[in-house]
């Protein structure tokens, strides 16, 4: 992926043939994620490091390339080494540029460091609209009464401003956009194999947000019997296994989901569910809680499922997107067909000389904050 820009609407499915670039959009909404808790570095250390995500292609391709006249060749880098990422919504833009930091003697001269960040307004970045800038070590923004003031002089290049330029009193625009973003929920990493904590009895205590891997699935259900909307959690249960209910038994503290199923004399524990019909339950605890994400990202949520579950699934993320802003990531057609005709919005990837693209779709103006 080189430079793709997405425009998002209330409900999106994002699809695509394997290595069109969708691991890879997935993976940049969550970089944005850790660059709100001071954890980028850890992230992409954990990807191979910067140079793992910078685009493998030459920097530019000519037409005469494109339309097949001469062969694709390498050409001398010219431009900075650069990672962009960045979004726009209703109530904040904001944009992150990460760099290889100058030749040094430090051995952590590999580690990426932040060359400039912003924060703004309205459609995209313009100087009338900017509540905070960062360039280098600098932050410069707006103080509660409006007046444009220093927020950091001398940042760490390895931290970005959202987590070390500002408290919900000295900045709190900067503290309202990291809140916002740190909400953001991303779910690929459901487990629903034996060893599998969803399986297993676990302590039980308030949980408003299902853990990734789902090992907390019996208190998100108990949290939504006693919190959230326990008829749209029968309804959900219902629709996908007719005449079926789910309980949680609590033994000394410790939390088991069990569910009742028609024809049977006792309740199937988590530990005798099928994968699908487990992974299914993991996906209504993440949708229904109490505690709506802003951005919900489900990665290949029909993963394990038998095909009579997906039109359930897809009621259930069509109602998941009343609250919150939904992006499902999947190939199965049957799910992507059922989303798109209850209205979601669909984009379909493709690559052409390696670069990912968007088909029939124009990419929206974004403005990238200046180094």
């Amino acid at each position: 992926m080189r430079n793709i820009s997405l425009p998002l609407e209330r409900l999106n499915v994002i699809t695509g043939p394997n290595g069109s670039g969708k691991s890879s959009l997935y993976r940049a909404i969550q970089l944005l994620v850790s660059a709100s808790q001071g954890s980028v570095t850890n992230a992409l250390a954990i990807e191979g490091g910067l140079s793992s995500t910078l685009w493998a292609g030459p920097e530019r391709i000519s037409s005469a390339v494109k339309r097949g006249d001469h062969p694709l060749q390498g050409t001398v880098r010219k431009d900075p080494i650069s990672l962009r990422l960045g979004f726009a919504s209703d109530d904040f833009g904001y944009a992150i540029d990460l760099g290889l930091p100058a030749p040094g003697r430090s051995l952590f001269n590999r580690d990426p460091e932040i060359k400039a960040e912003a924060i703004w307004v309205g459609e995209y970045l313009k100087r009338s609209n900017a509540l905070a800038t960062r360039t280098g070590r600098h932050v410069a923004g707006l103080d509660m009464i409006g007046n444009r003031t220093t927020l950091a002089s001398n940042l760490a290049p390895f931290d970005s401003m959202i987590t070390h330029a500002a408290g919900p009193k000295d900045a709190p625009e900067i503290y309202d956009l990291r809140d916002q973003i740190r909400s953001w929920r991303f779910y690929d990493q459901l487990r629903t194999d034996r060893d599998a904590g969803s399986r297993r009895p676990q302590v039980g205590t308030r949980t408003l947000r299902l853990a990734e891997d789902g090992n907390d699935i019996a208190a998100a259900m108990q949290t939504i019997i006693e919190l959230g909307d326990v008829n749209a959690l029968a309804d959900a249960v219902d629709d996908a296994f007719p005449e079926s209910r789910i309980e949680i038994n609590e033994t000394d503290g410790f939390f088991e989901l069990r569910l009742h199923q028609k024809g049977l004399l006792r309740p199937l524990r988590a530990a005798e569910l099928s994968d699908g019909t487990l992974r299914f339950l993991l996906i209504t605890a993440a949708l229904l809680t109490p505690r709506p994400a802003s951005l919900l990202v489900l990665n290949e949520p029909e993963t394990s499922l038998h095909v009579d579950l997906i039109p359930a699934l897809a009621r259930l993320i069509v109602r998941a997107a009343q609250e919150s802003q939904v992006i499902v990531v999947s190939h199965a057609n049957s799910l992507i067909e059922a989303l798109a005709n209850a209205g979601a919005q669909k984009l379909s990837l493709f690559k052409e000389f390696g670069e990912t693209h968007i088909e029939g779709v124009g990419s929206p103006k974004f403005v990238w904050p200046k180094r």
